[in-house]
């Protein structure tokens, strides 16, 4: 695949694909177990699988955002520390 006419590269368009497959993944666990069990966490107020989802995408992009503001060390470290968030916001909120 050529993705020259958008100037994009191999990273960014995985990024998407992994982004897409995370969403459609939640769209076949929720065909699967409808409901997706909402429930309150440590923000106090009900959220789903898919409001967890939102909330971790969106916090690991600002984690690798101030990660490429305080930082010189690669994104890999801050994709770790976005896989730690992930799972933290999934247990617990």
């Amino acid at each position: 695949m050529d993705f020259s006419w958008m100037a994009w590269t191999w990273p960014t368009a995985i990024f998407f694909l992994v982004i897409f497959a995370m969403i459609a993944g939640m769209g076949v666990w929720e065909y699967a177990v409808p409901g997706g069990s909402p429930r309150v966490g440590i923000l106090r107020f009900e959220t789903t699988r898919g409001d967890r989802l939102f909330v971790s995408l969106l916090g690991s992009a600002f984690i690798c955002l101030g990660w490429l503001w305080a930082t010189d060390l690669t994104l890999w470290y801050a994709l770790i520390v976005c896989g730690l968030f992930f799972v933290l916001v999934f247990r617990f909120v």
